[in-house]
C-alpha cells in the first residue's frame, strides 16, 4: 500500500519538477555575447521578473526563472544560456553561500530609469555609453543643461556624463579645432545656452550645472563619467567662484591667482591637483597622465581590476564583475588619474599599478554614489575627432564595456520598488 502512494506521488509531483527550471546565463569566457547579456537582464526587470546576480560565479552570471517568452528572447538576441533544473539552481547556491568561498548572490529587483547628458548634436564625437546602451538594447534618455537647471534629474536613477568640458573651456580644443565649424557652432550654443539661464559666462553655468548633479547624488542618484567629465567635474567645483578661462574662452583673462583659490573640499575624487593654464594646451590640470608620462603604447597598455569579497563588498564586487581582469587599455582626453592626487577615502577599482596610474574609481556622496572611469572607448585605443563610431557587433565579448554595463545594473540592486 505504501508503494502505490509513493508511485502515485512520484507520478503526480515529477511533472511539476520538470517543469520547475530556471536560467542560468553564464558570463565566463562561454559567452558568446556579454553585452547583450546585460540588456537581457534589463529586460527581465522591465517585464517585472526577479533576476539574481551571481556575484564572482563564472564571471558574474545571471539566473533567473524560465519561461518561454524569455528563452525566446535569449535565442532572438544571440545570448548564450543553459536551462537547469531546482536541483542544479540549489546546488549553485550552496555552492556560493559557503564562507570560504568568494561568491554572492545579489538580487537585482527594478530597472534603473537611465539619463545621459548630452548635447544634442554630440559632433564631432561618439559616446562609448550611448553606444553600448543602444547595442545592449538598454532605454535611455538623454538630457542637458535646460533639464538639469529645470531640476529634471530626479526623475532619474542614474546619470552618465558625456564627456564634456564643465571647465568652460569648450574642451581646450582652441588651438587645434578653433577656427573649425563646429568648434565655433558649439560655442555659439552654449553660449545662447548660458544666456537663456541667466548667467554671463558659459563656466558659470556649467558650474550650476555640476552642483544640480552633486544634489543628485546627495539625494541618492547614481553618477557615471568617463573621459574629461571625470577631472572637468571636479575643477569646476573646485573652481566655485574663480575664473580659470582665458579672454578666448569668456571674453577676460583668468584670474593670475586662480590656482591658490581652489577649494579641494568640494570635490568627489581628487585633491591637490594644479591647473595647466596654458590655453593652447589639451589638458585641464595634472591629474591626468599625459601621453607622455604614461610611457605606453597599444600593444602594453592594460589595467588590473581589483577582487573585492562578494560578501563583504558587494558594491565594488558588482562594478567589478568581469570574464578578465586584465582589462586593455585606452586613451580620452582624460585617460588615467594619478593615484597621489585622488582623496584617500576613494575606492581604486582598476589601476596600472607600474605607472601609478588609476583607471576605473568610485565613491560615495550623501546617499548616492559616483565612478569615474578614465578614457574614451575600451576598444578603440586612440579615438580621433570625426572617426567613425566602434561598431560593437565586432566586440561583443569587450571587457572594458562590461565595466561601463556592470554601473548600469548596479542600481537595480539598491532600489526598493515603490508602492503606487
Amino acid at each position: 500500500m505504501k508503494i502505490r502512494i509513493w508511485v502515485l506521488v512520484f507520478f503526480v509531483l515529477f511533472p511539476l519538477f520538470a517543469r520547475a527550471s530556471h536560467i542560468l546565463v553564464s558570463m565566463d569566457e562561454s559567452q558568446k555575447n556579454h553585452l547583450k547579456a546585460y540588456g537581457i537582464a534589463y529586460w527581465i526587470l522591465k517585464n517585472e521578473a526577479e533576476v539574481e546576480w551571481l556575484l564572482n560565479y563564472r564571471g558574474g552570471s545571471f539566473l533567473f526563472k524560465h519561461s518561454q517568452k524569455f528563452e525566446n528572447e535569449l535565442v532572438i538576441r544571440g545570448v548564450s544560456y543553459e536551462v537547469i533544473s531546482d536541483a542544479q539552481t540549489l546546488q549553485i547556491k550552496e555552492q556560493i553561500s559557503k564562507a570560504e568561498i568568494n561568491m554572492d548572490v545579489v538580487k537585482l529587483e527594478v530597472p534603473p530609469k537611465i539619463a545621459v547628458y548630452s548635447p544634442k548634436t554630440k559632433l564631432p564625437w561618439d559616446d562609448a555609453v550611448t553606444l553600448v546602451l543602444t547595442y545592449a538594447e538598454i532605454p535611455y534618455e538623454v538630457v542637458f543643461d535646460d533639464e538639469v537647471i529645470n531640476n529634471d534629474l530626479p526623475h532619474y536613477d542614474w546619470l552618465h556624463l558625456h564627456h564634456e568640458d564643465f571647465t568652460g573651456q569648450y574642451g581646450k580644443f582652441f588651438a587645434s579645432n578653433g577656427m573649425k565649424k563646429w568648434y565655433q557652432d558649439q560655442q555659439k550654443e552654449s553660449e545662447e545656452m548660458a544666456s537663456k539661464h541667466g548667467f554671463a559666462k558659459v563656466s558659470q553655468l556649467k558650474l550650476a550645472v555640476v552642483k544640480k548633479i552633486k544634489d543628485f547624488c546627495v539625494g541618492g542618484g547614481f553618477l557615471f563619467a568617463m573621459c574629461s567629465a571625470t577631472d572637468t567635474y571636479d575643477i569646476a567645483l573646485a573652481a566655485e567662484g574663480v575664473d580659470i578661462c582665458e579672454s578666448m574662452y569668456d571674453g577676460d583673462p583668468a584670474d593670475p591667482a586662480a590656482q591658490g583659490k581652489l577649494d579641494f573640499s568640494k570635490t568627489f575624487a581628487f585633491k591637490d591637483f594644479s591647473l595647466r593654464t596654458d590655453p593652447y594646451e589639451y589638458e585641464y590640470s595634472n591629474i591626468d597622465n599625459q601621453y607622455q608620462e604614461r610611457g605606453l603604447r597599444e600593444g602594453n597598455d592594460f589595467f588590473q581590476l581589483f577582487q573585492f569579497s562578494a560578501k563583504w563588498d558587494p558594491i565594488p564586487t558588482m562594478l567589478t564583475q568581469n570574464h578578465l581582469f586584465q582589462i586593455k587599455g585606452f586613451m580620452g582626453q582624460t585617460t588615467g588619474f594619478k593615484k597621489k592626487l585622488i582623496k584617500s577615502e576613494v575606492l581604486i577599482l582598476g589601476e596600472t599599478k607600474s605607472i601609478g596610474e588609476a583607471r576605473y574609481i568610485h565613491g560615495t556622496y550623501g546617499k548616492g554614489t559616483w565612478t569615474f572611469y578614465g578614457g574614451h572607448d575600451p576598444e578603440d585605443y586612440q579615438h580621433f575627432v570625426d572617426e567613425k563610431p566602434t561598431d560593437l557587433s565586432l566586440h561583443p565579448n569587450s571587457a572594458g564595456y562590461r565595466l561601463i554595463l556592470n554601473n548600469i545594473l548596479f542600481p537595480a540592486a539598491k532600489k526598493k520598488k515603490q508602492k503606487t
